[in-house]
């Protein structure tokens, strides 16, 4: 019995993997030197796949279930050693276990500005990152592509090569998509399923899929932002004039404040000088004042410039005289979608309050009728 408990020992009879890790895609079952027991029970779990590998080739996979190793679930394995219907010996494989779950949460992003031309700025500079969620899609292609004799392979080994591709098909799609900069914000979810289908193949080339992908943010240069935000605040303040004397009469509004004390050192400079031209007019106090000249009219505003969106493309700039004539010819209607500097969003023409006018003017009766 003893001889018997110790040849027992030498066999593997059951074949199993829990995977305990989050990071883990392949994992290497532990012969320590021990054949496989012939019949031996082998338990694949769902997300699981397991892969035998026969003297350096790619052998049967599993998909999961339970099976009983003979060789009529063992097609290529017996087709390898030449096995006959009534082989009943152990024999020795490397046995792989693959993770077919999602792998969630990868993150992804330019190491490196890109370069784009847009209508409306002319060449930008552009940055962008987001997240995405991997999976096996093919065990026996990612073990012979990737994986090769790892015993224990995880996510971060093959997450730097798929950020290569990503950005690589990224730069390619938004050079060639030519969406304007401003609009790219609106249409992350069309970019997303366009980069998908570009790095599909080339994902699948090694056992790879990505069932899902996200472009969280793309931005502009610090510097270029900063110009866009002073173009926008003028946009928003409208009369530089007014709110210059607004400015000035909040700082005189602070007591103390640099803004005030200088002002108040002007006044009071241009007081003595008014006090001193009367003192030299004759009369006891001078000559009548003389009226102040009117104060010169405030520039005219900026005129608000609009873009279109039709048909998942956008047109513009346009100005608002613009917007009223293709108002008048019906090419612009209350339901366009159209946007400006400043606005939350696109929103449909006839919600916005400077638009919505040009359909409530209606011109007079034609002459003669």
């Amino acid at each position: 019995m003893p001889i018997l408990d110790f040849l027992t020992g030498e066999f593997i009879d059951v074949i199993s993997w829990l995977d305990d890790t989050r990071d883990t895609m392949v994992w290497r079952f532990e012969r320590r030197g021990q054949a496989i027991k012939y019949g031996a029970k082998l338990t694949v779990r769902e997300g699981q796949a397991a892969v035998f590998i026969h003297e350096g080739q790619l052998a049967d996979v599993f998909k999961p279930g339970l099976y009983q190793l003979e060789t009529n679930n063992m097609p290529i394995m017996t087709t390898l050693q030449n096995w006959d219907h009534g082989f009943q010996s152990p024999f020795k494989s490397e046995i792989y276990f693959v993770n077919t779950t999602r792998f969630n949460d990868q993150k992804w992003g330019t190491k490196n500005p890109i370069m784009a031309r847009d209508p409306e700025f002319g060449p930008v500079r552009l940055r962008a990152f987001g997240t995405y969620s991997m999976r096996v899609a093919d065990p026996g292609k990612f073990m012979t592509e990737i994986v090769g004799t790892d015993g224990e392979f995880t996510a971060d080994e093959i997450s730097f090569q798929v950020r290569n591709i990503i950005v690589q098909e990224f730069s390619r799609v938004i050079a060639g998509a030519k969406i304007p900069v401003l609009d790219m914000a609106a249409n992350t979810g069309d970019l997303g399923r366009l980069i998908t289908t570009a790095i599909g193949p080339l994902i699948a080339a090694y056992g790879l899929s990505i069932p899902e992908f996200y472009i969280e943010n793309i931005s502009l240069p610090e510097e270029v932002e900063k110009a866009l935000d002073k173009r926008t605040s003028i946009g928003i303040v409208g009369d530089l004039n007014r709110y210059m004397q607004y400015n000035t009469a909040e700082g005189l509004a602070q007591p103390g404040s640099a803004l005030g004390a200088g002002i108040g050192a002007a006044m009071g400079m241009g007081m003595g000088a008014a006090m001193g031209q009367q003192m030299a007019q004759p009369g006891p106090w001078g000559a009548a004042p003389v009226p102040a000249a009117p104060p010169a009219p405030p520039p005219p505003s900026p005129d608000t410039i609009w873009h279109i969106a039709r048909d998942g493309a956008t047109t513009g700039p346009f100005s608002t005289a613009a917007m009223g004539r293709m108002a008048g010819d019906g090419s612009l209607t209350r339901d366009s979608m159209v946007w400006t500097p400043g606005q939350d969003g696109w929103k449909k023409a006839g919600d916005v309050t400077p638009l919505a006018r040009l359909f409530t003017i209606q011109p007079p009766p034609a002459p003669g009728t």
